[in-house]
């Protein structure tokens, strides 16, 4: 059982092993990291990230759908278990895309200065996180050629 926000999340709720983020972690590497999460809860229709401002988090996907748009150009749609801002986070950039919410929509964060605490913390820890973002990244740059493909 975790403790979370003042909620409490139950291994058959909110098992955050299950999740692609944190995939490769044992319960009590996920305690360790629990304190440096945030949970935020947004309604429909509200802008999470817009494009060209700033963003230090990546947003990990609980529960709801968003919609991610670039230039006012509809690219995909994520919802739970799906990761966004990591691109900001990594590279400390202005945001690629506009996040919107197309339902109500629940939100772990890690922020840059959450993961400079991990890795200074926990190396392995910083290390899985970084390398299941990575793959992340890879599965959704793989789809997106897909797509290109498909529009030629």
């Amino acid at each position: 059982m975790y403790e979370f926000s003042g909620e409490t999340m139950m291994d058959g709720n909110h098992d955050l092993k299950k999740y692609s983020l944190f995939g490769g972690l044992e319960d009590e590497q996920i305690e360790k990291i629990l304190p440096l999460m945030e949970q935020e809860k947004f309604n429909p229709d509200m802008d999470i990230i817009v494009e060209g401002n700033p963003n230090d988090k990546i947003f990990f996907i609980v529960e709801g759908r968003v919609q991610v748009s670039h230039a006012g150009v509809v690219l995909a749609e994520f919802g739970e278990g799906e990761a966004f801002g990591e691109m900001e986070v990594l590279e400390i950039m202005p945001s690629a895309a506009t996040i919107k919410t197309l339902s109500a929509v629940t939100v772990i964060t890690i922020s840059f200065k959450a993961l400079r605490e991990i890795y200074r913390m926990n190396p392995k820890i910083f290390s899985i996180i970084l390398m299941n973002l990575a793959r992340d990244l890879s599965r959704r740059l793989r789809r997106m050629n897909e797509l290109a493909v498909k529009e030629m």
